[in-house]
């Protein structure tokens, strides 16, 4: 740990002790929610969401393939990340690398453990050929809690997304052609969100000075009090009873950003 982050750490663990932050919030507050939909012209789907300066771009693509042995009659879903270098001097062009798709990696559980996408109609003919959907991230400002910002995003593009037009007799997909169907959805919103561990205080919405000394932190996606999926990240730990402070404090708050995305779900 460099000796500026080790003073930032002393300094912002002292606030957090006394409920305070740097930036005038409170340990549950959030920062402002700014989401644009239709920001992309060839995807079937997208959204720009900032959360504070943190900002991400996502875009849904679709094509058809042949299904998985062990799910013929489901299509398929992938999600993919990838932190550009004009977000953080901290990425580097190149391959994903660990936190890129660690960042896809949740994002994909949140939505396939809540069974948001219903593959199963998204099935053309059993066995032979489904529609893949692929969700795609890019971070154009990191500053802290990318998990969020890229989760909101790909429940919102979703939501916003229509499926393509398909020649059958072609057996082609007719990009820049949507249809008005749009791809079959539950009311099982995975509505994700981070609660970071800083000094023995829980707090979300970390900026990057919060999010870069935490010690610990739990993604969980859930909607009206159920949970789907729920994921440990850095190597600190938490005590069994502030799993319960975890989950009260998500359920809390998880309601707050419903409330500030819900006119685009």
């Amino acid at each position: 740990m460099s000796e500026i982050i080790k003073i930032n750490k002393d300094r912002i663990e002292e606030y957090l002790s006394k409920g305070k932050r740097f930036d005038g919030r409170k340990l549950d507050d959030l920062r402002d929610i700014v989401v644009e939909t239709g920001i992309s012209k060839n995807a079937e789907g997208s959204a720009r969401v900032k959360i504070g300066k943190t900002e991400v771009l996502v875009g849904i693509k679709m094509d058809i393939a042949t299904p998985y042995p062990d799910s013929p009659d489901k299509g398929n879903l992938m999600v993919t990340a990838e932190l550009i270098p004009l977000s953080s001097s901290r990425f580097e062009n190149g391959p994903p690398r660990i936190n890129a798709i660690e960042l896809g990696r949740v994002i994909d559980r949140g939505i396939r453990e809540s069974k948001f996408i219903e593959t199963e109609k998204l099935c053309i003919e059993e066995g032979e050929k489904v529609w893949n959907v692929f969700i795609d991230i890019y971070s154009i400002n990191d500053d802290g809690n990318l998990l969020d910002a890229a989760g909101i995003g790909a429940i919102i593009a979703l939501k916003n997304a229509k499926i393509p037009k398909y020649d059958k007799e072609k057996e082609k997909v007719l990009y820049g052609n949507l249809s008005d169907e749009k791809i079959p959805l539950s009311n099982e919103i995975p509505i994700p969100l981070t609660i970071y561990k800083i000094g023995g205080q829980l707090i979300v919405d970390p900026n990057k000075d919060e999010e870069d000394i935490c010690e610990t932190r739990i993604t969980t996606s859930g909607f009206n009090g159920t949970i789907f999926s729920m994921q440990k990240g850095e190597g600190g730990s938490l005590k069994l009873e502030q799993m319960g402070e975890v989950l009260d404090l998500a359920k809390k708050v998880r309601e707050k950003i419903f409330l500030k995305i819900k006119d685009y779900l």
